[in-house]
């Protein structure tokens, strides 16, 4: 039977990795420094003050390399630079024992694996992206994957859904986008012709006649229902 869209795109944080499984990794992260480096009790505080300004920094949807910013962070906690090679093979390490899927939506990808074009859209620097979704055994149900630092932009950027796009060779309306945050998922997506399918966040907290919110799912499992695949 054939589904209802020709493509499916995925946000990753929120949607195919549990945030606060981030949250622990960069703790654990961070616990590794402090006692390496000596540091006080607010090494936590401070690479999350630096972090957000890294980002906040940035100009309207200009990329912002999430490398970058951990490299600035590492350096306020420790008072100087540290080369990149004392701390990240240290961050991939701490992060990777913790960061965990979210099983419902890996369930999803695989069911949906050759019934459609499945790809990622996400505000993610791509080496990190291809090491979450390697970890979480997601790479061969994909198609193709869509990050912010080969766009060099953000969403809502309509240049990261048209890039998308480009790579499933279909028609917006063809597509759907699941998302859990609404300016940069739900706007985002439906400025180009997307429908959207809230999963949780912003997204899911959009007034319920919000014409940019198209669907509204609580499981990923839901998704097969929108785009018309038989449940097993």
């Amino acid at each position: 039977m054939a589904t209802r869209y020709d493509a499916v795109f995925w946000d990753i944080g929120g949607v195919v990795l549990d945030l606060d499984s981030v949250r622990r990794g960069h703790r654990a992260f961070v616990e590794t420094l402090a006692e390496r480096f000596d540091l006080g009790d607010d090494a936590l505080e401070t690479w999350r003050d630096e972090l957000g300004a890294h980002f906040r920094d940035r100009d309207g949807t200009e990329f912002a390399s999430a490398r970058e910013g951990y490299a600035r962070a590492v350096a306020a906690m420790v008072g100087r630079e540290v080369p990149e090679d004392e701390w990240l093979p240290a961050f991939e390490r701490a992060t990777a024992e913790v960061l965990e899927p979210v099983p419902e939506t890996v369930e999803t990808i695989r069911r949906l694996d050759g019934r459609l074009h499945q790809g990622v859209v996400s505000d993610i620097d791509t080496w990190e992206a291809e090491r979450l979704l390697d970890q979480f055994g997601v790479v061969p149900h994909l198609d193709a994957t869509t990050t912010s630092e080969a766009v060099g932009r953000t969403k809502p950027d309509p240049a990261m859904f048209e890039t998308a796009l480009e790579k499933a060779d279909v028609e917006p309306e063809r597509a759907v986008m699941v998302g859990d945050r609404y300016r940069n998922d739900m706007e985002g997506a439906s400025g180009v012709g997307i429908h959207t399918v809230a999963l949780g966040g912003s997204a899911a907290d959009a007034a319920p006649d919000d014409p940019v919110v198209d669907y509204r799912i609580e499981n990923p499992l839901e998704l097969l229902d929108v785009v018309g695949v038989e449940r097993e």
